[in-house]
């Protein structure tokens, strides 16, 4: 294998384990919580490393749940809402959890406005057994029963954490993954996952962040060294055949996330639509490649030079947007540094190589 594959495999590889090795809590039906309680469905939701946990009885409309969050401290309320009619904070119903100065305390907040300071209240439905647990000194736990509308089981919800002022709670901070975290719940169904976000980011970043990168650096600068060589032809296009079709289930797992948990960030979907838009008019026209024996309307006069523009401005476009997005999903979800810091060294690796084979190139 070529040094500049073996450079770029190491990094991909370096990646994905710092990926893997992401320090992080998981949904597990398997846990049992204080009182013996086991809930059957659990939801890692999206960000803030919040866990909803529940049974849903629909005999009776009513739900049991467990909302967990980690980590936190003794200077922290935390809090989970469902917005029986509408969606976002205002107009929804939340249950409130902390550690004050007399012990845990949980109960119910109707939230008017935006200017709430979480005041205890009754909700627009009813809510029994509400209780909380700090556990191991950086996990709280708010458990209730929860009567839902009869006839409807999906319904907008939202988490949130924030600091305490004696036993009063404070505003929350304004970080992006305080202001996205909201979503839907379908209690029958299940809800958004962070299992679903993860599979897009990853997905995307292996398709558009390293196979393609790749493929256009086979191109460029393996024709330089192997020119009566065909194999950087078939590498380039497998890489960029399989960044395309794992694009796509990023893509769709894209759309999915957006109906379950929609994040409000406009640059970012955009981006990730012109993305898709390019690549795929650049597979369509593939067929139009000037060959030997072959005409295309497109570029039936002067196709060679139309070709090697359109060919190199799609590439790179592409290549840049995709660097760019890629960060911008790392901000949106406030992802671990590990994540972030493994795509910087990939893209250093890559650009050094680029740096490098174009100075040889030049001595060739």
């Amino acid at each position: 294998m070529d040094k500049p594959a073996v450079a770029v495999a190491a990094a991909a590889a370096i990646f994905l384990f710092l990926i893997s090795s992401s320090s992080a809590h998981s949904c597990n039906t398997a846990r049992t919580f204080t009182g013996n309680r086991v809930y059957s469905i659990c939801n890692t939701l999206p960000v803030l490393d919040s866990f909803l946990y529940w049974n849903y009885h629909q005999a009776n409309h009513t739900v049991d749940i467990a909302y967990t969050h980690y980590p936190v401290n003794t200077s922290n309320w935390v809090a989970w809402a469902l917005n029986i009619n509408g969606s976002g904070m205002t107009g929804a119903d939340s249950l409130v959890a902390f550690q004050g100065s007399a012990g845990m305390r949980a109960y119910t907040s109707p939230i008017a406005d935006h200017g709430t300071t979480l005041a205890e209240g009754p909700l627009s439905f009813n809510v029994s057994s509400i209780s909380s647990e700090f556990l191991n000194n950086n996990e709280i736990v708010i458990f209730a029963t929860l009567q839902l509308p009869a006839g409807r089981t999906t319904f907008n919800h939202l988490w949130q954490v924030g600091p305490l002022s004696g036993d009063i709670p404070g505003i929350h901070e304004m970080n992006t993954a305080n202001k996205i975290s909201m979503g839907t719940v379908d209690f029958i169904k299940g809800g958004a996952s962070k299992k679903n976000i993860n599979i897009h980011g990853v997905l995307n970043t292996i398709s558009w962040g390293i196979l393609l990168p790749f493929g256009a650096l086979v191109a460029k600068y393996l024709t330089v060294y192997k020119s009566e060589s065909r194999e950087w032809y078939f590498i380039h296009n497998i890489c960029k055949i399989s960044a395309y079709i794992i694009g796509i289930a990023g893509f769709a797992t894209g759309l999915i996330v957006g109906q379950q948990a929609p994040i409000r960030n406009i640059i970012h979907r955009n981006i990730g639509i012109a993305l898709f838009c390019l690549a795929t008019f650049k597979v369509f026209v593939s067929i139009c490649e000037p060959k030997e024996k072959k005409t295309c309307l497109i570029f039936k006069k002067h196709k060679e030079w139309y070709w090697t523009w359109y060919h190199w401005g799609n590439g790179y476009a592409v290549i840049v947007l995709t660097i760019i997005n890629v960060f911008k999903g790392f901000d949106l979800l406030n992802v671990d540094k590990g994540w972030k810091g493994a795509y910087i060294v990939l893209v250093i690796i890559y650009g050094v190589n680029v740096v490098f084979l174009q100075l040889r190139s030049w001595c060739i």
